[in-house]
């Protein structure tokens, strides 16, 4: 048996679906006033001081912090549903179908968030590693359950998840550096392959 492990924004999607979520679930003041306070952060990133990862971090919390998890899931599941398929890229999906046809098991690993991509990759039979949401009584604390999935959290939770010396090949798909320990893990390395 094989494992075929996907990441998500930029090699299965033609565009980062993170901030499409924030801009399609937040609320629109928040948004607004957003742009005006993250301003700095923005501008770090753009530079190329700060990473990803920390980036999204500070967005995440700023749009949901003390946000009802259910209404943000209803949201999530409506994103899945009416925007992603805007977004991906045929060849990918068409690459998912070819191993599932095989029999792989086929695994999505983000940094994206599990409040929408949980509902996608049910739909399609997807098994899911990704940035998990905290939530407390039913509201969002504004923090990751795990730290954001990418570099080198992708490969140490895909170990956690899966015994790999169990699978005859390992395939990896990513597009980006944040992808880098992710192919490393496999026979089969595919780099913005699509």
């Amino acid at each position: 048996m094989n494992i075929a492990l996907f990441d998500f924004d930029g090699t299965i999607t033609n565009t980062d679906t993170f901030t499409k979520f924030i801009l399609f679930a937040a609320n629109k003041r928040k948004i607004n006033v957003g742009k005006i306070i993250l301003l700095p952060t923005i501008v770090k990133y753009k530079l190329g001081r700060l990473h990803g990862s920390e980036i999204r971090k500070k967005v995440y919390n700023f749009a949901f912090k003390g946000t009802n998890e259910r209404q943000l899931r209803i949201k999530g599941e409506a994103f899945s549903e009416l925007m992603i398929p805007n977004y991906i890229r045929s060849n990918a999906f068409e690459k998912i179908k070819w191993h599932q046809q095989r029999g792989d098991i086929v695994v999505i690993v983000s940094a994206s968030l599990d409040l929408y991509l949980s509902p996608w990759c049910t739909k399609y039979g997807l098994d899911l590693i990704c940035t998990k949401v905290d939530v407390v009584d039913g509201i969002l604390t504004g923090n990751y359950l795990n730290d954001d999935c990418s570099g080198i959290t992708k490969k140490q939770l895909v170990e956690q998840k899966y015994n790999l010396s169990n699978f005859d090949t390992i395939y990896a798909y990513g597009d980006t550096l944040e992808d880098e320990e992710l192919l490393s893990l496999a026979d089969e390395r595919f780099y913005q392959y699509f």
